[in-house]
């Protein structure tokens, strides 16, 4: 007592108390730690938590009703039916396993049926029951998508305080589940934090999380500016090629399947009155693309194709067989693409008479889709060109005369400094060398708002800005190979439509000289009409010549053909051009 009395003044004149502690562990520390340590790993532990049940369950049933094993045997039969149709209640959706989750209901039920009838303390019981647990146990702990979950669970539990260390404190997980590919979880974001800020940290997180880089996708929840979905790929979906599975659209109004999304599904883009502009740099994959929707394009039978390439053709002429026409130099590409402006306004006309307001693609009246590689080309040589294709560009549309351009570096000068680029309303974004160059093609802003081709990493990987496409998510075209194009060119090739007579009419009026009418003799419009067929070249004359000539409406023209036909007076040359039979 005196030695504590000393001790106790001398701890009350220096202020410092005393504080035992005992540092052996007590029986509930113990007990708390097996606890979290079996929660944790609850999802490996759950075969033997099973049998553990199943052993415990057979003992109350063996000693209460052990003469109700027949009831056991019913509802595991009852049970397997369920696992087998549904998955009930094991959660199951896939059908290997619901095999699975069938195969232990009957091995499980059939051992408790056993045990409730025999006891579980029977010897060859309890052996069973343990060789069930391994031979189960084995699928079940090798499953890659429990074990995908369990990292999910863990995850989850641990972002807050990855969040904290990443930058988005406060960042909550609402729901998590796991894909083909990996796993994704619906995300909110404290008071005041944006996407922005998410897509910012999306390095850091892929660091957290332990992650390749790359790995991490982020896509903002169009109904809530404070929430987001997080994409995590254990292995890249795209890191092969995607084969080409054929053209899948039956008329140029079906979206175009251009490719698969990292979701696995379809790329679907509608290009139907829709100007199409296709960057990235060279060896990208440009051409697969333009492949791609070519190969779908001369399916349909209600779209004509015209395609420009500088190159020699070296690009779209293995398609030749299915364009109506191809021009591979600056003159003809210039002519092709004046002759364009000729059928849009054409057929503007034709719906100003009618007062219709769109021009509705058929088989009689197609629709007319023009190709141009390396729109770049086009604007460096043939400027003629370009005002021409800034005209279709501009007044297209409704008349279902678009462009479909690909090029490296869409900038302003590279595309003639017209509205071409401005027009085109569906993009597609392959990879791009500067991060810059992303905003070139897909519009001011882009990269900022998280749409980062700079980051695509192989050819055909592209993003695809248009309509219904808002959100930045990584797609890989379908790889059409030579031989692809050559069996499709010689299927479809025979089944190409031509353009309407109304449009076709409309180039040879643009393009033909006409007759002189003083050098005809007669006044009379049926005078007039009979003497140019007669004297006409051997390719004959078109409707609007003989228009022009005679000064009569096209129906006029037309039914007067009519006659002369069925008299056997006239023949019809080659398409829309006429002459005498016995000139």
């Amino acid at each position: 007592m005196r030695a504590y009395g000393r001790r106790h003044r001398r701890w009350r004149r220096h202020g410092q108390p005393l504080l035992l502690v005992d540092d052996r562990p007590g029986l509930i520390d113990v007990l708390a730690a097996l606890g979290r340590c079996a929660y944790r790993y609850r999802s490996e532990l759950a075969p033997l938590t099973l049998a553990a049940a199943l052993d415990l369950t057979a003992l109350w049933l063996h000693a209460a009703h052990s003469r109700g094993w027949g009831w056991a045997l019913v509802v595991t039969g009852a049970a397997a039916l369920l696992a087998f149709l549904r998955g009930v209640p094991w959660g199951a959706t896939r059908s290997e396993e619901r095999t699975y989750a069938t195969v232990v209901t009957v091995v499980g039920g059939g051992w408790l049926t056993a045990a409730t009838a025999l006891g579980p303390g029977q010897r060859p019981i309890q052996i069973l029951l343990l060789v069930a647990t391994v031979t189960g146990g084995i699928p079940w702990w090798a499953h890659r998508r429990r074990r995908a979950r369990v990292r999910v669970d863990r995850t989850i539990q641990a972002w807050p305080d990855l969040a904290e260390q990443i930058g988005l404190a406060g960042s909550r997980v609402l729901s998590a589940v796991v894909d083909v590919w990996g796993w994704r979880a619906r995300m909110t974001l404290r008071a005041g934090q944006t996407v922005a800020d998410v897509i910012a940290h999306v390095p850091a997180i892929e660091s957290g999380l332990g992650t390749r880089p790359g790995a991490v996708r982020v896509e903002p929840d169009p109904a809530h500016a404070g929430r987001f979905v997080m994409r995590v790929l254990a292995e890249d979906p795209h890191a092969n090629a995607v084969p080409w599975p054929g053209p899948a659209a039956g008329s140029v109004s079906d979206p175009i399947r251009l490719g698969v999304f990292e979701d696995a599904t379809d790329v679907r883009v509608p290009m139907l009155r829709r100007h199409v502009l296709i960057g990235g740099i060279a060896g990208a994959g440009k051409s697969g693309i333009l492949n791609v929707i070519i190969g779908n394009l001369v399916a349909c039978p209600d779209v004509v194709l015209w395609g420009i390439d500088l190159k020699g053709g070296m690009e779209l002429r293995p398609w030749a067989p299915c364009l109506a026409r191809l021009a591979t130099t600056p003159t003809e590409a210039a002519a092709m693409l004046r002759d364009a402006v000729q059928v849009l306004e054409a057929r503007a006309r034709a719906m100003g008479d009618s007062s219709a307001r769109l021009w509705l693609p058929t088989e009689r009246a197609p629709a007319l889709v023009i190709v141009i590689d390396e729109y770049a080309e086009l604007a460096d040589h043939a400027p003629a060109a370009v005002e021409s294709a800034d005209s279709v560009a501009r007044r297209g549309r409704a008349v279902a005369v678009t462009l479909l351009a690909a090029t490296q570096r869409p900038t302003q000068q590279a595309m003639g400094k017209g509205a071409v680029r401005s027009q085109m309303d569906v993009r597609l974004c392959l990879r791009v060398r500067e991060r810059r160059d992303t905003d070139l093609i897909l519009g001011q802003g882009m990269l900022t708002a998280g749409w980062h081709a700079h980051t695509l990493d192989a050819p055909g990987k592209f993003l695809v800005s248009a309509e219904g496409f808002g959100q930045p998510r990584r797609a890989r075209a379908y790889l059409v190979t030579d031989e692809n194009v050559r069996a499709c060119a010689e299927r479809y090739a025979p089944e190409r439509p031509d353009l309407d007579q109304l449009s076709a009419d409309a180039i040879e009026t643009g393009a033909d000289d006409v007759l002189d009418p003083d050098l005809l003799p007669g006044t009379d419009p049926e005078d007039t009409f009979w003497a140019a067929l007669a004297d006409a070249p051997d390719q004959g004359l078109s409707v609007p010549q003989l228009m022009q000539l005679t000064g009569m409406r096209r129906t006029w023209i037309y039914d007067r053909l009519q006659v002369h036909a069925t008299a056997d007076r006239v023949v019809q040359v080659n398409r829309g051009r006429w002459r005498a039979a016995d000139a």
